[in-house]
């Protein structure tokens, strides 16, 4: 077989995971207007509306800075985990830095270990000026289908 059908194997098999994990992502994320601009198992990020995400005092809610930085790295962890896997997080933290009142914010997803059956991430978000507004570390445990495909 030669290289290249080997890089269209492998990138068809990329998308078709890809395309698993969209369907997936659930109703929060669609709710919440958070949307994937690049995927891999080593690096997700994805954009949130900051309108509509807002706490009382009109600033970006740091819950929606979690989900967003759930999202993507769970989204990295899905795509770590493989078709017919899944990845369930465990643990997330987050520090926020600065308030956004307007625009978007960004969230780009960084593997920081990705073990067999536990995934870590590292999530910065970032608003439209590139300034950090939340730092953020996911753990998501994956599992893996038993059955022979």
């Amino acid at each position: 077989m030669a290289d290249d059908e080997v890089g269209v194997d492998d990138r068809a098999a990329t998308q078709a995971a890809l395309d698993e994990v969209f369907e997936s992502m659930g109703a929060l994320a669609d709710r919440m207007g958070v949307e994937v601009l690049s995927a891999s198992a080593e690096r997700v990020v994805g954009r949130m509306p900051v309108v509509g995400n807002t706490q009382p005092y009109g600033l970006l809610h740091g819950g929606a800075s979690c989900v967003l930085a759930e999202t993507v790295g769970s989204v990295a962890a899905a795509l770590h985990a493989g078709r017919g896997g899944r990845a369930v997080g465990i643990e997330i933290n987050a520090s926020h830095h600065l308030g956004v009142r307007d625009g978007s914010v960004t969230a780009t997803a960084t593997a920081l270990r990705l073990g067999r059956s536990l995934a870590t991430y590292e999530i910065q978000v970032v608003d439209d000026a590139g300034r950090l507004v939340c730092t953020a570390r996911l753990s998501c445990m994956i599992q893996r289908s038993t059955t022979a495909e």
